[in-house]
């Protein structure tokens, strides 16, 4: 494990990278000792420097959700991160690609608590029950390191969080059958990925379950009004200036953002 002047010296330069926009080297490069405890530890570190300079806290984000990518990272469960308020993005928005460093695009689904959910022994019965709408998303994934990054790298950067765009229609959880959404991602007018939300852990409020019983270990948990982003059912696809994405849910409705 990491001392603390180290999980705070990973932290600054992960807010460093933020800032400047280029990215530092590998933490795990640099620590190679680090362990999952000090990634998440780094995580919140990070957090709070951007919580001091102004940014809120909206809501939370699940990755490594299905098994081809928990493999490729060693990992055997997802991972999370927070989301802030200067980071959520409407449908039709005109995003500077120069916010981040290398962006990538995903779909996604994003749940609205209506009510706190806390404790362990959380199902995916108790996450459907607390959730007060479902509605489509983007997320806008970043690196803030360099790359080939191990697992301890992804959690400390934040699991990876860009930006999240939501859009689409608003739909109580209990109103369809949220395993079958499906969405098609296509850039510049071709359609580069399509998914169904089953991929995510068999049912996308899968993940949000098992984040609520990660929390419950530390004594927190989701809020009433918290955005929750439960995993990706596309591959990411890399974006830069000038394209335009547009993602159909069919009956769900579509978002559409360009980047400049």
């Amino acid at each position: 494990m990491l001392t603390e002047a180290d999980r705070q010296a990973a932290a600054e330069a992960l807010y460093e990278a933020d800032r400047t926009r280029k990215t530092c080297v590998q933490l795990s490069t640099t620590w190679p000792e680090m362990t999952l405890e000090d990634s998440y530890d780094v995580q919140r570190r990070w957090t709070e420097m951007r919580l001091a300079d102004g940014a809120k806290v909206v809501g939370r984000k699940i990755g490594l959700t299905s098994r081809a990518m928990q493999m490729a990272s060693k990992m055997t469960e997802p991972d999370y991160g927070v989301m802030f308020d200067d980071l959520l993005l409407k449908d039709g928005a005109r995003i500077p690609a120069g916010r981040f460093i290398k962006p990538r695009l995903e779909t996604e689904l994003a749940f609205v608590m209506g009510e706190d959910l806390a404790g362990e022994g959380c199902q995916m019965h108790d996450v459907m029950r607390a959730t007060e709408y479902v509605t489509p998303a983007l997320e806008i994934i970043d690196y803030r390191t360099e790359v080939p990054r191990k697992i301890v790298d992804t959690i400390a950067d934040n699991a990876a969080f860009g930006a999240i765009v939501m859009g689409g229609r608003i739909f109580r959880p209990f109103d369809i059958d949220v395993r079958w959404v499906a969405a098609t991602l296509a850039k510049n007018g071709t359609i580069e990925e399509s998914g169904v939300s089953a991929a995510i852990m068999g049912h996308p409020a899968a993940g949000i379950a098992w984040l609520v019983n990660k929390l419950a270990a530390q004594g927190d948990g989701l809020k009433k009004g918290d955005i929750v982003l439960g995993g990706s059912f596309t591959r990411p696809v890399d974006i830069a200036s000038g394209d335009v994405i547009f993602a159909d849910y069919g009956p769900l409705g579509a978002i559409g953002v360009s980047f400049e």
